[in-house]
């Protein structure tokens, strides 16, 4: 990376950042939601552990997984709102006139993505473990955890970019959320994809992504190392944010033709 850009990407990741910690309405939503869902779910689906197979006693640990999944979906919303609003408020059509590079701007504005991933990795972890969570990995699996819930977020942070750069609304972006949220309930958040006996059930959670990337969170927190589910982890994670970074790309130069 040349200075010239370097100095560009810094410059929107700054922005991004502050932005981000000067609106409390994203990230305090996007931490305390997830959380009350936990508390909530690991209360009523508790007696689950006693299924024949399921690889934990503890519920809190195995719901723990589904918080950083629900705390990475916010990032598609934060991320989308913040760039539609630079593109209602005409801040993006004045970027068009600056040297910026589009690679410069996408990448700066996944800041405060990245910011909030590692603030609720932490927050979601430490809650959880006070809630009776177990983390078989030890200290090296919570940075593993950490790293994951940045990794979940900044890609999912991408979509939320692409359906912004393609509505130019702040009001479209927000109502993709329920959307990915069913993404969520389709996939194993409630039970490991083994004991889902729903024929057609199975059949979807087995072929959605959310599955395995709430597997390498719960590999970490209950088997302590396996090393081939956080490589498909991490992997999808990876896949996920070139795909978003890829279409974010491509709707950007769009839309700087339309202005």
């Amino acid at each position: 990376m040349n200075e010239g850009l370097r100095s560009q990407v810094g410059q929107l990741a700054h922005r991004s950042v502050i932005r981000t910690l000067r609106q409390p309405a994203q990230f305090v939503p996007a931490l305390i939601f997830p959380l009350f869902l936990l508390a909530v779910n690991s209360g009523g689906l508790k007696d689950a552990t006693n299924l024949p197979g399921f690889p934990t006693d503890s519920y809190v640990t195995f719901a723990l997984a589904v918080t950083f999944m629900q705390g990475a979906l916010f990032s598609v919303m934060n991320s989308g709102t913040d760039l539609a609003r630079d593109i209602e408020t005409g801040f993006l059509n004045r970027l068009a006139l600056t040297p910026l590079r589009g690679a410069a701007l996408l990448t700066g504005l996944l800041a405060g993505s990245i910011v909030l991933g590692v603030v609720q990795g932490f927050v979601y972890l430490v809650v959880g473990l006070a809630g009776g969570a177990e983390l078989a990995a030890g200290l090296g699996g919570a940075v593993v955890i950490v790293a994951l819930s940045v990794a979940v977020t900044t890609a999912f942070g991408t979509i939320g970019m692409f359906a912004a750069l393609r509505t130019g609304s702040g009001e479209a972006v927000q109502g993709l959320f329920p959307v990915f949220f069913v993404f969520l309930f389709l996939s194993s958040s409630s039970l490991p994809l083994e004991l889902l006996k729903t024929e057609w059930f199975h059949a979807v959670a087995s072929v959605n992504p959310v599955s395995y990337l709430l597997q390498a969170f719960r590999s970490v927190l209950i088997e302590g190392w396996n090393l081939g589910e956080l490589a498909l982890g991490f992997g999808i994670a990876f896949a996920l944010f070139a795909i978003g970074m890829t279409a974010a790309s491509s709707a950007l130069k769009t839309r700087l033709v339309r202005t």
